[in-house]
């Protein structure tokens, strides 16, 4: 049989440059070579792509990147990418342009699940349950804090990997916290703050999407799964299926189905949840989680009896023929 061309997109100009290169190589190095014939394609910080790996790796241009991809017959475009450009509808744009298929979400989709905002107010109107939240932008006035009212977690509209978050629980803190933010992104949101029990539910599939088994999160190292907590060895403790009754963990896997459903995302999805009770209240949809070692998406895949690589054919498949 012909081997499938694949070229995995990584790196990339985010604050999530070195994570995305992580799962890359998890998934370079996951694919069955008998077979993919697989091509890394490492997206520098400045926007340089690079062909392979190493010094001895070509250079491009992003124009010139995507014509060499459609010159040497790419299959299928798996996205590593986390973040700004590769999570946001953008690199999907260009790959559509180029005419090669690619893993995971469509343009909008991708756009909308990016933009925190935009994905509760189309989920709003679903009745999905959500935390509370204002938006601020850079040059927000001082008297707009009067009306926060505390805690409340303060995010970046438009990052993942919690890059930028803080959880704010004296007045005084809250401009600090904001500055922290508009490092990354011009607007803010500021949202209710419920404390409670972490769970993630990942979904796979396009058009018969299936919910794997549910991860509750118990972060080790810091008070909420931030950065540190997701991808330091141990930072963490995982628990696999979740620990929780039947009627509740059913409550998550249909809101999950619905984000995925509604926001018409494809490949895998990863919806994060709080507990306050008896009742999930739904904090934010990733369209490209992450591949590493400490990743949530394959150990649920890997609970169902999906190993990464089975995990990785799938996602081709998803890709290639869109079903």
């Amino acid at each position: 049989m012909k081997k499938i061309s694949i070229a995995v997109l990584m790196g990339g100009e985010s604050s999530e440059h070195e994570v995305s290169l992580a799962s890359g190589r998890m998934i370079f190095a996951g694919l069955d070579k008998s077979k993919y014939r697989v091509l890394p394609v490492v997206i520098s910080k400045k926007g340089e792509w690079r062909f392979g790996f190493g010094k001895t790796a070509r250079k491009f241009k992003t124009g010139a990147a995507l014509e060499e991809l459609a010159k040497r017959k790419i299959d299928c475009a798996f996205i590593a990418l986390h973040g700004p450009f590769g999570e946001d509808g953008r690199v999907q744009g260009m790959l559509e342009l180029a005419g090669i298929p690619y893993t995971g979400s469509g343009v909008l989709a991708s756009a909308l699940a990016m933009e925190k905002a935009a994905t509760k107010k189309i989920l709003a109107g679903a009745g999905i349950l959500m935390p509370g939240h204002i938006i601020l932008k850079k040059d927000y006035q001082p008297a707009e804090l009067k009306s926060v009212k505390l805690p409340v977690v303060v995010k970046p509209l438009g990052q993942g990997s919690s890059v930028g978050i803080s959880i704010v629980e004296k007045g005084e803190d809250l401009p600090g916290a904001l500055k922290k933010s508009f490092r990354f992104e011009p607007s803010a949101m500021v949202e209710e703050f419920i404390p409670g029990r972490e769970i993630t539910a990942a979904v796979l599939g396009n058009k018969k999407p299936k919910v794997l088994p549910l991860i509750e999160i118990r972060p080790k190292v810091s008070r909420f799964f931030d950065y540190r907590a997701k991808y330091e060895v141990g930072g963490s403790d995982e628990i696999c299926p979740a620990p929780l009754p039947e009627n509740l963990a059913e409550k998550i896997r249909e809101a999950a189905v619905r984000a995925h459903r509604i926001l018409d995302c494809r490949g895998v999805t990863r919806s994060d949840f709080i507990l306050k009770g008896d009742k999930p209240y739904f904090l934010e949809i990733n369209t490209i989680p992450g591949m590493t070692k400490t990743s949530l998406v394959p150990q649920a895949a890997a609970k169902a009896g999906i190993p990464f690589p089975a995990l990785l054919d799938e996602l081709v498949k998803l890709a290639i023929s869109g079903d």
